[in-house]
């Protein structure tokens, strides 16, 4: 089994997911008391998310490079990024650590290409829903229409992850909030709808959603299992 190297802690809410959806994998194909070999390098979410606001994702790139290649001294086979908004320096650690990187828009895309979606409706935080790091790989990759919420919706949606999901906070309210967001963009001609930031599936689920829905972080997690069990 290959040892995965998982950057994590932003926030460490959705890290907890990751660590668990990974050994349940394992356990699942392997059986018995098997479970993931994986190191973590856990970041101090705060300075990350000024970073974040500021714009700076050159030295966000920087420091998430810097700690995938502590986690290639350490001994990781191939770099797992427990956050959707940090892709957007994907790039960056690829090249710092010259290991195998997971893009977790990969396999969420070949899921809901297999499914026979089309046109996929985007939540996330403000950064994955504006900037084309994440949108443009989902489209030219794999041929998928992107529709996101509009600019208040984009703010509800965002606000609510960073002031409440991200510290633990689960809210019937918020989770309403969401659910009108969803029918907006079903509205829109959504198809199905990408959970495109590892806390929203703390909020809402498919259980409970009317678009058949696809969580980044438990396909992420599932991918980066099965990588390690090839």
């Amino acid at each position: 089994m290959k040892t995965i190297g998982l950057l994590g802690g932003m926030s460490w809410e959705s890290t907890v997911t990751y660590y668990k959806a990974i050994n349940q994998r394992v356990r699942e194909r392997k059986g018995g008391l098997h479970s993931a070999q994986c190191l973590m390098f856990s970041f101090d979410f705060a300075p990350i998310e000024k970073l974040q606001r500021d714009g700076n994702w050159k030295e966000a790139g920087r420091l998430l490079g810097n700690a995938a290649n502590q986690l290639k001294a350490a001994g990781a086979e191939g770099i797992v990024l427990c956050t959707n908004t940090m892709h957007v320096v994907s790039e960056d650690i690829e090249n710092a650590s010259q290991l195998p990187f997971l893009h977790i828009v990969d396999p969420t895309a070949k899921r809901i290409v297999e499914a026979g979606f089309k046109t996929v409706g985007l939540l996330g935080t403000r950064f994955t829903m504006e900037k084309e790091f994440y949108i443009s790989r989902l489209a030219a990759k794999y041929g998928l229409s992107v529709i996101v919420p509009d600019e208040e919706g984009r703010t509800i949606v965002h606000d609510i992850i960073y002031k409440e999901l991200c510290n633990g906070i689960i809210r019937e309210a918020s989770r309403d909030a969401y659910h009108k967001v969803i029918a907006d963009l079903a509205k829109n001609g959504a198809e199905c709808l990408i959970l495109g930031c590892t806390e929203i599936g703390l909020l809402i689920n498919e259980k409970d959603c009317q678009l058949p829905v696809f969580d980044t972080t438990t396909i992420h997690a599932i991918a980066a299992a099965d990588w390690a069990m090839e």
